[in-house]
């Protein structure tokens, strides 16, 4: 079923002109240029200015993003403290953000870890239209998670319901911060792919088999997952680095954060927050009893240079979209590492996750995190409301 446009961009618009942005026309694609031999790098439309679909009106740093078949739009603002006051929302055509799916569930309980939300960085759409979200189990967006907090909870759209809840404990780490979520669910498998960026250098990779529940933990201490050292992300040209108010100022680290998988679930992509590079490895080595962990990382690709990207996300033609924080950009990789940029926006302000539509609209969120106030000094520098922004692609959903 198309998404209905109308939903998102009538309102959208009449929000932009309130606060004087300006809505630019969409960029006529043009035919992708052939590279010239051995060149690894093209750039094959205007990288111009993006549509603004919505405005969302979030009482805290809007991370997620999903949009359901019929066009409904839900955002998902991690705990990174303890006074965010919802963790997942669903956006109403005038932006108005309200608790999902109650506002009851929004509230953090520590004694019932698996009952309510605790701390939602992100959460994804099924093939069926049934949200899953993942929760890090982090009420106050640091330390040891919440004992039985970890999980991810599948909601059923149609009746805004709970449908089921898998733990994820035996993935977890005292310093696991869960970041990204990929669902998998066709005929013969329902598999689900979570990164753990982690509190410091290390990070991880989770696969859950959601028939049984099993959950394994791997690649923790692979090159592949950690915070990349001696390296600094720039956004609004400005380095990122952690300004507490009267402390030193302290490097930023993230391990596996973005991530994405192949049409046909075969390839995981995936990159740490801080780092350059992309890489890939095979999904049936991750939840494969027999292989050891030094057989699966042995087996993980590295698939060169993309820029200091966030989320990531696969098209039917395989090709791995980059939120190029960096540049206000997204960029586009094809399997054949050719990268281009596809679309460039000041509005852009730390894009963060990409959906796709069956419409073949790419939609992107500017979360501002750059902005919080622990980058600058204990100021919060955040101006709701958080941008939505999308481009046309010529294919369809990977999944």
């Amino acid at each position: 079923m198309a998404l209905d446009r109308r939903h998102l961009i009538a309102h959208g618009l009449t929000a932009a002109a309130a606060l004087g942005l300006t809505r630019h026309a969409e960029a006529a694609p043009t035919a992708e240029a052939t590279p010239p031999a051995g060149a690894r790098s093209a750039t094959s439309r205007p990288a111009g200015p993006m549509e603004l679909a919505l405005l969302a009106n979030a009482p805290s740093t809007p991370t997620g993003l999903a949009i359901s078949r019929t066009g409904r739009v839900f955002v998902m603002m991690p705990r990174f403290d303890a006074t965010v006051p919802i963790t997942v929302g669903e956006v109403a055509p005038d932006g108005t953000v309200r608790p999902y799916p109650s506002e009851a569930m929004n509230r953090p309980d520590p004694k019932s870890p698996q009952a309510s939300l605790l701390h939602v960085p992100n959460g994804v759409i099924d093939r069926d239209d049934t949200l899953w979200l993942l929760d890090a189990g982090l009420p106050e967006g640091k330390g040891p998670p919440v004992p039985g907090g970890a999980k991810l909870v599948q909601v059923d759209l149609a009746e805004n319901r709970i449908r089921r809840v898998v733990p994820l404990e035996a993935g977890v780490t005292p310093s696991s911060s869960l970041n990204d979520l990929r669902v998998d669910i066709r005929e013969g498998r329902a598999l689900a792919y979570v990164t753990d960026q982690g509190q410091g250098e290390e990070g991880a990779i989770l696969a859950v088999d959601l028939d049984s529940g099993r959950v394994v933990r791997r690649l923790q201490g692979h090159a592949s997952t950690k915070s990349q050292k001696n390296l600094v992300k720039f956004v609004e040209h400005r380095p990122v680095v952690l300004r507490l108010e009267g402390g030193p100022e302290k490097p930023v680290q993230g391990g596996a954060n973005g991530i994405a998988l192949s049409p046909d679930g075969r390839r995981l992509y995936y990159a740490p927050l801080i780092g350059r590079r992309l890489y890939a490895v095979d999904t049936a080595s991750l939840l494969d009893p027999d292989a050891t962990d030094a057989e699966v990382a042995a087996g993980v690709e590295d698939l060169g240079e993309k820029g200091m990207t966030g989320g990531l996300t696969t098209d039917s033609q395989d090709r791995v979209y980059l939120t190029l924080q960096e540049q206000n950009a997204v960029g586009r990789r094809h399997p054949d590492g050719r990268i281009e940029v596809i679309a460039s926006d000041e509005r852009l302000i730390w894009a963060d996750t990409f959906w796709i539509t069956p419409d073949r609209w790419l939609y992107v969120s500017a979360a501002q995190v750059n902005r919080r106030p622990e980058y600058n000094g204990g100021r919060d520098l955040q101006q709701p409301p958080y941008a939505i922004l999308r481009v046309r692609i010529d294919a369809d959903p990977a999944g």
